[in-house]
């Protein structure tokens, strides 16, 4: 499709809108972000364009709020200026992992002020804004009211003395900032005073009944993540309350100006029109946003995110388009993960642990084989870990000896002196054998897209793998060598056309995870990517064409780069660690020279009594000359 031309809903067709949290701009993904959101997000796009549906992905950086004012002023840049730097590390990392995005944009644009703006408005004239004086922590030095995240303090929870004004990194608890204990101004120290403001508040205390008919309905219609639905429902157990969507900053979607000059200095609250930014960024694709966002009729739209953004996506947006009474998009799937870690820990870029998305290219392992590991490892239900060991063993025993070796093995041959690269005629043979293996291949496929529907990525990539498993039996099986090709030059012929059409089938169930793997083994058939079907018919590849010459899908990596990288990438205790040992292994070298030198010194003692009994002083001067270029010697040595 050219890129003038928009990809717009078509009336009769699939139509799948699908977003990925937006990644907030004032730091550098890890690889738990990655996964999180716009990987999974980029899987179940091509999987849905993969099937000749009619699909929009869309994302952007989150640029507004209170934490990219704080990390301006510590890098002494204008928000913008800050923005537009994150702006650039992000699209490149995601350029690197070759995110498909359609559009990726970004919310501090004018689309995002005209519709959160009319938003806005719609709650305010519908009556589900309200108006409140509330208390909130000022500061005395530079005269101005802070927002939660400029006040950090002692928890009262957990009594952790680094937590934030809005929560706390340890206990996980959302706080109040005139909660915290001994709260200092993150800009400048100082203690805050307490002084009125007025703000305005959702009520979503008000809008809860509409918001549970909607819940119930849409969680069960789009088959939600178990930890979606358990989320969204602890929410509305415990009642929801009137919420703050409007701040005392600078940086953000200013306030309408209906509201008169008491909002002139305020701005929306990030968690409010962080979502509206889905919509926005849609404008700034395409001027016929509507057509996507207010078709609930013919569009399905599918969220993609890590746990901690569930609420803000099932409840306070949803909320949010309910109260307007406008027509609404709205989510049918909400596909959560848990968390990432790292080596048994946590990814920290303070302490330079983990691997963060500009590191990953530095390796200069394939971006498709981080794919791979990434979404091997997606954690669906539960926490996962990111190892090492089994990066490598996952590149080495899953990929180069499973998918690798069936395709090389394939082309190879038919590039050898028997085939000369040109398919054979494969129809003048067939047996019981070739029967079952394509009903086997079938039964796994509907598996692949009973999962992939039920974006179960996870799961979709270990079906394609054992697709790949069947296509190394049916090699096996058979024998493909010289041999068969000599005495049963038909059957040999019927293995080799099987197996062609089995591997272009392959490469169109791994698109969706290993993109540039797929376009290898395109080039290798000289073969147009292949539509995934519901029923596989093996002969997609035509007899008499020539295919191209067989190509190394992966290379092996070294098992001592896992210690290479373990270091390189465990921040500053893994250097540490790798210094003590260098340290220890200088003082045993010393300790073994210091008794070299102590037994040659003995050596002398010996000598000098021994020579004194026998021959005098002369006798003793030669001895103590000897020994002493023996210790000489061994200075030497050591040095």
């Amino acid at each position: 499709m050219s890129k003038d031309k928009k990809i717009l809903p078509v009336e009769g067709e699939r139509n799948i809108l699908i977003t990925s949290a937006l990644p907030y701009v004032n730091n550098v993904p890890h690889l738990g972000n990655v996964i999180g959101s716009v990987l999974s997000a980029d899987v179940f796009a091509r999987y849905a364009k993969s099937r000749g549906y009619n699909c929009l992905f869309v994302c952007g950086t989150d640029e507004y709020g209170t934490a990219t004012e704080t990390k301006a002023i510590e890098e002494g840049v204008t928000p913008k200026e800050l923005c537009d730097k994150f702006y650039k590390v992000h699209k490149g990392v995601y350029d690197w992992f070759n995110i498909g995005f359609d559009h990726f944009g970004r919310t501090s644009t004018p689309q995002q002020t005209t519709i959160t703006q009319d938003i806005f408005m719609k709650l305010y004239k519908n009556g589900y804004l309200e108006e409140k004086t509330t208390n909130q922590p000022y500061c005395p030095v530079h005269n101005s009211f802070l927002a939660d995240r400029f006040v950090e303090g002692e928890c009262p929870l957990c009594h952790y003395p680094d937590a934030r004004g809005d929560q706390c990194d340890k206990c996980g608890h959302v706080l109040d900032p005139l909660e915290l204990i001994n709260p200092k101004c993150k800009l400048d120290g100082a203690t805050p005073v307490v002084k009125e403001t007025t703000h305005m508040f959702l009520c979503l205390d008000k809008l809860q009944p509409a918001e549970e008919e909607w819940f119930k309905k849409a969680s069960k219609e789009g088959r939600w993540s178990s930890n979606g639905v358990q989320i969204t429902s602890s929410w509305l157990k415990e009642g929801l309350h009137p919420r703050g969507i409007t701040r005392d900053l600078k940086w953000g979607t200013p306030i309408p100006s209906e509201l008169g000059k008491a909002y002139e200095d305020k701005v929306c609250y990030v968690w409010f029109d962080a979502c509206i930014g889905y919509v926005s960024i849609t404008a700034t694709y395409t001027d016929e946003w509507e057509k996507w966002w207010r078709n609930p009729e013919h569009v399905k739209l599918y969220q993609f995110m890590g746990k901690d953004n569930v609420p803000f996506h099932t409840v306070v947006f949803p909320s949010t388009q309910i109260g307007t009474k406008d027509k609404w998009t709205m989510l049918n799937t909400i596909s959560t993960t848990e968390y990432l870690n790292y080596e048994k820990g946590k990814f920290s870029k303070s302490r330079g642990i983990g691997v963060f998305g500009t590191d990953a290219e530095k390796t200069k392992i394939p971006s498709d084989v981080w794919r791979y590991y990434l979404l091997s490892h997606r954690p669906e239900t539960s926490d996962s870990e990111f190892e090492w060991e089994g990066f490598i063993a996952a590149n080495n025993n899953e990929l180069l000896k499973n998918l690798g070796n069936f395709v090389n093995r394939v082309i190879k041959f038919v590039n050898s002196k028997i085939y000369d690269s040109k398919v054979p005629d494969y129809n003048k043979f067939n047996d019981h054998y070739f029967d079952e293996h394509r009903r086997k291949v079938n039964e796994t496929l509907k598996q692949y897209i009973d999962e992939l529907e039920d974006v179960k990525l996870r799961a979709g990539l270990s079906t394609a793998l054992h697709i790949s498993s069947l296509g190394n039996t049916l090699l096996q099986d058979n024998k493909l060598d010289n041999k068969l090709a000599t005495e049963q030059p038909d059957r040999c012929a019927a293995v080799v056309g099987l197996a062609l059409s089995h591997i272009h089938l392959l490469a169109s169930l791994i698109a969706p995870y290993m993109p540039k793997t797929s376009e290898s083994i395109l080039a290798q058939l000289n073969a147009e990517f292949l539509t995934i079907p519901d029923k596989w018919e093996s002969n997609t590849i035509p007899v008499g064409r020539t295919i191209g010459k067989a190509a190394y899908l992966f290379s092996q990596i070294k098992p001592e780069m896992e210690q290479k990288w373990r270091e390189e990438f465990g921040g500053a205790e893994a250097r540490k660690a790798k210094e003590e040992a260098a340290a220890k292994a200088a003082a045993k070298k010393a300790e073994k020279e210091r008794k070299k030198k102590a037994k040659a010194a003995k050596k002398i003692e010996q000598g000098t009594v021994e020579a004194a009994e026998k021959g005098g002083p002369e006798a003793v001067k030669t001895v103590e000359e000897e020994v002493a270029e023996g210790v000489h010697q061994v200075s030497l040595q050591s040095s």
